[in-house]
C-alpha cells in the first residue's frame, strides 16, 4: 500500500529536477547519435590509439562499426550511468533523509498513514521516475536514429541493453535510498550515497585502463552491466543483470524495514 496523495505531491515537487536531467541526456543522446559515421571508424581508432588510457577509462576503447555499438560505446559507458547517478543521489536524499532533517516527517506522520506506507511511496516514486527517464531516453535515441539513420538501429538488442542499464540504475538508487533511510542527517545521507556511487564509477573507469588494473572490476558493481553481452544475448550478461536487480530491490526492502523500525528525531 502507498499514499497516493504523497506520490502525486512528489511528482509536483520533483518534476523540474527530472526535466533538467532529461534535458541534459537529450543533448548528449542526440549529439552522439548524430556523430555516427561508419566511414569515421578508422579515424576513431587512430584517436583511441593516441590516447588509449583516456578512451578505455570512458569505455570507448572499441566503439565498433554498427550504430548500436557506437551508441553503447559512447553513451552507455559513462554518460548514461554518471548523469543519472547524480539525479539518484539528489532524489534519494530529498525523499527520506531531508524530510527527517528539516522536520517535515512530523507532518507526514501526523496523519493516519504509517511509516511503512510513507517510505514505500517514496521508494515507488524514485523507481517510477527513473523508469520515466529511461523510457524518454530510449525514445529520444530511437527517434534520432530513425531520422538520421533509418533502419540501422538493431531494436531488440538495443532494448536488451536498456534492460541492463535500468538494472544498474535500480542498484545505484537502492543503495542511495538505503543510505537515506539509515541516517537522519541529510548531509550524512547524501555524503554516504555520493561516496559509494563516485567510488563505483571511478573504480570502473580505472579497471578499464589496462591489464594492470583489470582485476579492479571485481571491486565495483558497475562491472555487472555488460552492454556487449546483452547485445549478443549472452546468458552471463543476463545473470549479472539479474544480480543488479536483485541487490537493488533488496536495498530498497532493507531501507523500508530500517526506516519503519528505527527511532526518529521527531
Amino acid at each position: 500500500m502507498i499514499n497516493l496523495t504523497l506520490y502525486k505531491r512528489e511528482w509536483k515537487a520533483n518534476w523540474i529536477l527530472l526535466v533538467i536531467f532529461m534535458g541534459v541526456l537529450t543533448m548528449y543522446a542526440t549529439m552522439i547519435v548524430s556523430m555516427f559515421d561508419p566511414e569515421m571508424g578508422d579515424s576513431l581508432k587512430v584517436m583511441a590509439e593516441s590516447m588509449p588510457e583516456v578512451f578505455a577509462a570512458f569505455g570507448m576503447a572499441d566503439v565498433g562499426q554498427t550504430l548500436l555499438e557506437f551508441i553503447t560505446g559512447y553513451l552507455y559507458g559513462i554518460l548514461l550511468t554518471a548523469f543519472p547517478a547524480v539525479y539518484i543521489i539528489i532524489l534519494s536524499n530529498r525523499l527520506v533523509a531531508k524530510y527527517v532533517d528539516n522536520g517535515s516527517m512530523v507532518y507526514l506522520l501526523s496523519g493516519p498513514q504509517k511509516r511503512g506506507q510513507i517510505v514505500r511511496t517514496q521508494a515507488l516514486f524514485q523507481i517510477t521516475s527513473l523508469l520515466v527517464m529511461l523510457v524518454y531516453v530510449i525514445l529520444v535515441i530511437i527517434a534520432t536514429s530513425q531520422i538520421l539513420f533509418p533502419g540501422d538501429l538493431e531494436m531488440k538488442a538495443f532494448l536488451r541493453v536498456n534492460v541492463g542499464l535500468f538494472g544498474l540504475w535500480i542498484l545505484l538508487s537502492g543503495v542511495c535510498f538505503l543510505a537515506s533511510c539509515i541516517w537522519n542527517d541529510s548531509k550524512m545521507a547524501i555524503g554516504v550515497g555520493s561516496a559509494i556511487v563516485v567510488y563505483a564509477v571511478l573504480v570502473q573507469m580505472i579497471s578499464q585502463v589496462g591489464e594492470k588494473f583489470e582485476n579492479l572490476k571485481y571491486a565495483t558493481p558497475m562491472s555487472l552491466f555488460h552492454a556487449d553481452g546483452l547485445i549478443a544475448n549472452e546468458s552471463q550478461a543476463w545473470i549479472t543483470c539479474g544480480v543488479m536487480y536483485g541487490v537493488g530491490i533488496l536495498c530498497y526492502v532493507a531501507g523500508v524495514q530500517i526506516f519503519k523500525r528505527r527511532n526518529l528525531p521527531i
